[in-house]
């Protein structure tokens, strides 16, 4: 299982913590390569989210449904992944801070 850090943010003080990183899980590749809510209504996503409690995929804030948001507003489970290829990160909505991996770039100390 990957493990986050709180990632260096010049625009927020330091020594913020999130709270959540000991809840995480390593739900695995995704059952579905798309947001699960656009794909049953049809419409499009710019990027993906994967909830790291239980897996589900939503599209990212940029994108129109910001289903990764809701899906953590609404279940409680505040950290996603990007899912993008070549990204490693992960956001906290209830904290509001980026994550990287541990040992990853970008790493608070």
């Amino acid at each position: 299982m990957t493990e986050y850090r709180v990632a260096f943010d010049a625009g927020r003080p330091d020594g913020r913590t999130c709270i959540h990183l000991g809840e995480l899980t390593s739900p695995g590749d995704p059952a579905v390569h798309g947001c699960s809510e656009c794909l049953e209504s049809g419409k499009r996503w710019l990027h993906l989210r994967q909830c790291l409690s239980c897996g589900h995929v939503g599209c990212c804030d940029s994108s129109r449904g910001k289903h990764a948001q809701d899906h953590a507003e609404s279940s409680g489970h505040p950290v996603a992944r990007s899912i993008e290829r070549g990204e490693d990160w992960a956001w906290c909505y209830a904290d509001e801070l980026f994550l990287t991996p541990n040992g990853g770039p970008g790493m608070a100390t």
